[in-house]
């Protein structure tokens, strides 16, 4: 890895970036309830104000960008760290929202699915068809937290599933270059689990498991998984909470590797830059976005930025 550039500071807990064609980065900042654009000197322009406690987020097939919303933490100031904590006292709910760059247009697509509330919607991925991925992460409370799945949707609002259930807290969701896997990581546990698809939103499940996927890869110690992304040659690049950094899996799984980063909750990571070499790096607990050259290129998203 070259060395690690700051691209700008002061963020409220930002995750979910976006690298976009034109340099910038499109990000939430989940303590602010914002979606919010970082030009490449660093400034920082809020496209819209979600509410709640926005996370992952995409550019959908319509240009728009689809926002996981997870409704909201309580937020708890270390020394110069942020760190979330347990389901706010004002929480409503999890929401998938929809975001029109243009106007700043918020539309709540998701609530629910077959009755069952959304609890803590986390991260995102599109296929190639215009479905979209996503996990929920449920929230925590004192005593208890959610026992969460796994989600595909359409972005008219119309259709969604459950697809995956149970899984523990699951966080960070990517597809494999060919789109016959995907891939979820669950934080608590700190496994990455895969799934092999039968056709766009189905899964063709593992009899041997209690959610239907494989293992692909479990840390050792405290090591706790947030977002992810995947590279070109298919290596699973999840952000890795507590020994922070960056942990990179090869696709069977065989190949382990961290790379530090200087925040205990390095939360996120995607891939810009006109190669796609350039990887984005969300360091949260910081407030900052960072920026460093990788050595694998990024997989280019199905609908990119």
């Amino acid at each position: 890895m070259s060395e690690l550039r700051e691209i700008t500071q002061g963020l409220m807990f930002p995750e979910g970036p976006i690298a976009m064609d034109d340099g910038s980065v499109i990000l939430v900042e989940i303590r602010r309830g914002t979606l919010t654009r970082v030009d490449p000197d660093g400034a920082q322009h809020i496209i819209a104000e979600t509410g709640g406690g926005p996370n992952g987020a995409a550019i959908g097939p319509d240009g728009a960008v689809y926002v996981c919303n997870n409704g909201g933490f309580e937020w708890h100031d270390v020394g110069p760290l942020t760190l979330p904590g347990h389901q706010p006292a004002d929480y409503t709910g999890g929401s998938i929202q929809r975001v029109d760059l243009e106007s700043g247009a918020v539309e709540t697509l998701y609530t629910e699915c077959d009755g069952h509330p959304l609890k803590g919607p986390n991260d995102i991925v599109f296929d190639s068809q215009g479905g979209f991925w996503f996990t929920d992460h449920g929230k925590t409370r004192e005593r208890d937290r959610d026992t969460t799945g796994i989600y595909y949707a359409n972005i008219d609002g119309t259709s969604i599933r459950e697809v995956i259930f149970p899984t523990d807290a699951p966080n960070g969701i990517g597809l494999s270059p060919d789109e016959s896997r995907l891939y979820a990581a669950e934080t608590h546990t700190g496994r990455v689990f895969a799934w092999n698809l039968a056709a766009p939103g189905r899964i063709d499940p593992n009899p041997m498991s209690a959610n239907g996927g494989t293992l692909l890869a479990g840390l050792p110690g405290f090591q706790l998984l947030d977002s992810l992304a995947i590279d070109a040659e298919g290596n699973v690049c999840v952000a890795t909470l507590a020994n922070g950094g960056i942990t990179v899996i090869s696709p069977d799984g065989q190949s382990i590797e961290h790379i530090p980063m200087p925040d205990p909750l390095t939360t996120n990571i995607c891939f810009g830059g006109p190669d796609l070499r350039t990887a984005f790096i969300t360091l949260s607990a910081t407030g900052r976005l960072v920026a460093t050259e990788w050595a694998t290129p990024g997989l280019k998203l199905a609908f990119g930025g």
